[in-house]
């Protein structure tokens, strides 16, 4: 299955449970996550990637980041 067609599964999902789901496409950040999910001013990155599919070197270090001034970062595999 392709990363677009699980990502599109994981938008609807997030947006069916009332979350504003802002996808992340060209950013100043290189290796940020894919999704930004808002609701009740919680905030959710989610790095999509397909069953076998790794983290590169940079989204790790973001992930790292971003954990590391308390945003929540899931990484799902479909």
């Amino acid at each position: 299955m392709l990363e677009s067609n699980i990502q599109k599964k994981i938008i609807q999902r997030y947006k069916d449970d009332g979350w504003i789901v802002v996808k992340l496409i060209k950013t100043n950040t290189n290796g940020i996550p894919d999704l930004m999910c808002l609701k009740n001013n919680e905030t959710i990155f989610i790095e999509v990637k397909r069953p076998g599919g790794k983290l590169s070197e940079l989204q790790k270090h973001r992930i790292k980041q971003l954990k590391k001034e308390q945003f929540k970062v899931l990484v799902l595999y479909e």
